[in-house]
């Protein structure tokens, strides 16, 4: 049996119906044939690069793979994943500590994670992730060495680079520190316009749609933060930001029914966090005044 590409071979991924080796420079796929030859291996894909032996997770008959400034996945034929953080992984990503890069599945989210280090970090302390099933993207920062996903355990455990077993998916706070912590958690909108941005808006209202399901806090709240500007490159001028808060659990969970701002910008941005200990919430489709005003 012969690899006919690559100069070595950097790992191998089993699938259902056959095993997928990886050189540096292709992916070949391996099947059983029986006698006399037994397996039989053919390329199915060369130019293509893999950060790591342990970059790369088969899912169901998927696998997906973080190469040199490209994610992959491999669904019967290889193929560039697209990617909408692509350039704030790798534009901050150091490549001489790439073989500590690490894929993990957290599959009761649809998720397949990557854990790389910082260029200015040695060991691992951000990830990736993709949600397969949105065909979304979101990022952190975490320090983590090893992950294994739910199966005989309720949820994913996970190795920190401090020593400990960490449950992840469990509570809403930071599980590293005694007492636990609040994680500061957020999330925040591209910018939105009127007209390509030839028109300023002014923004005076905000509808939230905010949820705060199963909080331990006894008032959790988040803030909503709306931000103006007047050029793409240009820093935000203005900032209004509003506290939404849970006022009742039953008969049905109440919170905040709106909050005033006053916004003029050619761009808008709205963000929503919580810095607040047993603070869980979800954000549903908020909804805004808006209304040109002008062009100057």
């Amino acid at each position: 049996m012969l690899v006919g590409s690559g100069s070595r071979i950097v790992t191998a991924a089993e699938t259902r119906q056959q095993i997928l080796v990886f050189t540096d420079v292709s992916v070949h796929a391996m099947q059983y044939l029986g006698p006399p030859f037994t397996f039989g291996i053919n390329m199915i894909s060369q130019n293509v690069t893999i950060a790591s032996p342990n970059s790369v997770i088969p899912i169901e008959d998927n696998v997906f793979w973080m190469g040199k400034n490209e994610f992959y996945i491999y669904t019967g034929a290889v193929q560039k994943l697209p990617c909408t953080v692509r350039d704030y992984v790798f534009s901050d990503f150091n490549e001489s500590q790439s073989e500590k890069v690490f894929a993990a599945s957290n599959t009761a989210f649809s998720e397949v994670w990557w854990y790389y280090p910082s260029a200015n970090s040695d060991t691992v302390n951000r990830y990736v992730v993709y949600n397969y099933q949105q065909n979304i993207w979101y990022y952190g920062t975490l320090s983590r060495g090893a992950w294994i996903d739910r199966g005989v355990q309720e949820n994913p455990i996970a190795a920190g680079i401090d020593g400990y077993l960490y449950y992840q998916e469990n509570g809403f706070d930071d599980g590293s520190t005694n007492p636990a912590s609040a994680i500061n958690a957020y999330i925040e909108s591209s910018q939105f316009d009127i007209g390509d941005g030839n028109n300023f808006s002014f923004v005076s209202r905000i509808i939230p749609d905010v949820t705060f399901r199963n909080s331990t806090a006894i008032t959790p709240s988040v803030t909503l933060t709306m931000k103006a500007r007047n050029f793409p490159g240009g820093a935000y001028l203005q900032e209004d930001d509003n506290a939404v808060s849970k006022t009742a659990s039953v008969p049905v969970e109440q919170f905040t029914n709106q909050v005033y701002v006053r916004l003029r910008g050619r761009s808008m941005a709205l963000r929503v966090e919580s810095d607040q200990v047993g603070v869980g919430w979800r954000l549903g489709s908020p909804r805004m005044d808006v209304r040109q005003d002008g062009r100057r």
